[in-house]
C-alpha cells in the first residue's frame, strides 16, 4: 500500500505535493519523494522516513516547476531501501520520465526476467520499474501511447502517475483495486490547477475542490490543453480492495461514493448485533478501530472508553533496553489506562488479526491492567490469503487463520472469546456507508466531467485476503521474492 498525488499547472507544485503526502502519510512511513518539471526538465528528491523528516524548505525550494508528482511508500515488492523509493525518474531516447505507483503487479517478476534477456538493466527491486523499462522499449509515439503499450503488458493492481516535461498521466487499472481521485484547485491568477490523489483528503488540506475518481481502466492525460480522458484497455469487472474501507483509508475519505467513516461504524454496529457480549466496557485499538468501536457501542449500549492510548511519535529506530521488557514493542505503540479497564469485563475492537502476536500481547496488557474479562471482536472475516495486489502481508502458512480456527486463535491470544465478522456482513456494512455521487459541474474541460454510475452491488470489492477469491490470478514465479513480513 502507497500514496500518490500529483498536480499540474501550480506555481507552488513542490509545496503543495508536499501537502498533499503529509495528508496521505498513513499509506507509507517507509519513504517519500517528488519529482517536479518545469516544462524543460524533471527535479527529484527522495528520503527514508516521513514526509517533514526527507523534506526541508531548501530541499522543497530546489524542486522547480508547476507540475510535479509525490509518492508515499510501505514496501510490497522490493524491501525498504532508498533504492526502492519512489518516484521513479529517469531519462531515456524520447526525454524524461517519473513513476509514481500504488498496488502490485502481479506478473513483474516474468517481466523483468524478460526484460533483463533482452539487455534491461534494473536499478532497484521494485516492481514499478518494470513499467519504466515497458515505456522505454516500446515503439509508440505519443508519451500516453508508450504509457497504454506498457501497461497493457502488465497484470494486477496500479493506481499510478507519471510526469514528463509536459503532461502529467494518471492511470488505473481495470478493475480499479487502488483508489486515485481527480481534484481542481483554483490559482491567483482565476485559472485553476488539477490535482490528483490516492485519497480526496489531501484535497481538502491544500483547499481544492474533489471532481470525481479517476475510473478503473481510464487514462486522464492533462497538459497546457487540459484533461483528456482515455480508456486504452479492455473492461474488467470492478474489484475495489474492500480493506481500504476496513483498516488503509483515512476515515474522513470518501471512496467510490462510500463514506470510510460511516462504513467503519457499520462495521462495529454489524459486530455488537452479530457478536454482542456482556460487558462493561468496549474500547478500540486505535487509531483505525475506534469507528467500529464506536458503532459497537451504540448498537449495544456497551460504554464506549479509550482504554489504551497510543503513540504518536515512533521514529524509523528506537533504542531498546537490554533489559528484558515485557511487550516493549506493543508498549512502544500502547500504553492502557488502568482506571479504565481495572475490574470490568472488556471488549476490544481491532480490525484484524494477522499472526496473532500483536493481539496476544495486547490482550494480555489489557489483562495486566486489571480487566477481569477480555472479549476481542474483529471488523473484518479472518485473514486467510496473501493480498497480492498492494499489501504487504505475509505468506499463508504465517497467516494464523489460514491453519487454526477461531477457537483455537481464541487461545493464542488468550480472549475470553473472540469473534470475528462474516464476509457477508462485511460486504454489507461497507455498503450502507454509500452516499449519493456529487453533481459534477458540466463546464469542465477536456474530458474531466466523465462520470459513469457508480459500480453496484456485492461483487464490486475484491476480498480475496478473506476469501480467496483472486479477480486477477497469481502464480508465484520461481524468482518470486518473499515479501516482507510484517504484524500489522
Amino acid at each position: 500500500m502507497c500514496g500518490v498525488f500529483g498536480i499540474f499547472g501550480h506555481p507552488e507544485a513542490a509545496n503543495l505535493t508536499y501537502l498533499g503526502l503529509h495528508a496521505l502519510q498513513h499509506r507509507g512511513q517507509e519513504s517519500a519523494g517528488i519529482v517536479t518539471s518545469d516544462g524543460q526538465q524533471l527535479f527529484l528528491h527522495r528520503g527514508m522516513g516521513h514526509v517533514i523528516d526527507v523534506f526541508s524548505n531548501e530541499q522543497l525550494a530546489q524542486l522547480q516547476g508547476d507540475s510535479a508528482i509525490g509518492h508515499v511508500r510501505y514496501a510490497t515488492a522490493g524491501g525498504s531501501f532508498l533504492k526502492n523509493a519512489q518516484p521513479i525518474a529517469v531519462e531515456y531516447s524520447r526525454g524524461s520520465i517519473a513513476l509514481a505507483h500504488n498496488g502490485n503487479l502481479t506478473n513483474a517478476e516474468a517481466l523483468h526476467e524478460q526484460l533483463e534477456e533482452r539487455g534491461s538493466i534494473f536499478q532497484s527491486a521494485a516492481d514499478t520499474e518494470v513499467v519504466i523499462h515497458l515505456i522505454a522499449k516500446s515503439t509508440q509515439r505519443l508519451i500516453e501511447d508508450r504509457v497504454a503499450d506498457a501497461l497493457s503488458q502488465v497484470e494486477g493492481a496500479y493506481s499510478l502517475l507519471l510526469l514528463s516535461e509536459q503532461s502529467l498521466i494518471a492511470v488505473r487499472d481495470p478493475r480499479g483495486f487502488r483508489p486515485l481521485c481527480l481534484g481542481r484547485l483554483p490559482t491567483k491568477d482565476g485559472g485553476a490547477a488539477w490535482v490528483l490523489a490516492s485519497e480526496p483528503t489531501s484535497f481538502d488540506l491544500i483547499g481544492a475542490k474533489m471532481i470525481r475518481e479517476v475510473e478503473p481502466g481510464e487514462m486522464l492525460i492533462i497538459d497546457a490543453q487540459g484533461v483528456h480522458s482515455r480508456r486504452p484497455f479492455l473492461p474488467a469487472p470492478k474489484r475495489m480492495c474492500i480493506f481500504e474501507y476496513v483498516y488503509f483509508a483515512r476515515p474522513d475519505s470518501k471512496l467510490d461514493g462510500i463514506s470510510v467513516y460511516e462504513a467503519r461504524k457499520n462495521l462495529g454496529r454489524a459486530l455488537a448485533r452479530d457478536h454482542g457480549v456482556e460487558a462493561d466496557v468496549v474500547i478500540p485499538v486505535p487509531d483505525s478501530g475506534v469507528p467500529a468501536t464506536m458503532g459497537y457501542a451504540e448498537q449495544s449500549g456497551v460504554p464506549f472508553e479509550l482504554g489504551l492510548v497510543r503513540s504518536h511519535y515512533i521514529g524509523r529506530t528506537f533504542i531498546e533496553p537490554q533489559q528484558s521488557i515485557r511487550h516493549f514493542g506493543v508498549r512502544l505503540k500502547l500504553n492502557p489506562i488502568s482506571d479504565v479497564l481495572r475490574g470490568k469485563r472488556v471488549v476490544i475492537v481491532d480490525d484484524s488479526i494477522v499472526r496473532g502476536t500483536t493481539s496476544r500481547k495486547i490482550v494480555k496488557m489489557v489483562r495486566d491492567a486489571g480487566a477481569k474479562e477480555v472479549h476481542l471482536r474483529i471488523s473484518s472475516p479472518p485473514t486467510n490469503w496473501p493480498c497480492y495486489y498492494g499489501i504487504d502481508t505475509p505468506t499463508r502458512a504465517e497467516l494464523i487463520a489460514a491453519s487454526h480456527s477461531v477457537e483455537e486463535i481464541n487461545q493464542y491470544v488468550t480472549s475470553d472469546t473472540l469473534a470475528y465478522l462474516s464476509l457477508d456482513a462485511m460486504i454489507d456494512a461497507v455498503l450502507k456507508g454509500e452516499t449519493p455521487p456529487p453533481e459534477v459541474e458540466p463546464s469542465l474541460p477536456g474530458g474531466a466531467q466523465r462520470h459513469l454510475p457508480l459500480a453496484t452491488g456485492r461483487d464490486r470489492f475484491c476480498h480475496a485476503c478473506f476469501s480467496g477469491d483472486y479477480p486477477v490470478s497469481f502464480t508465484p514465479h520461481p524468482r518470486q521474492r518473499q515479501m516482507r513480513l510484517r504484524d500489522l
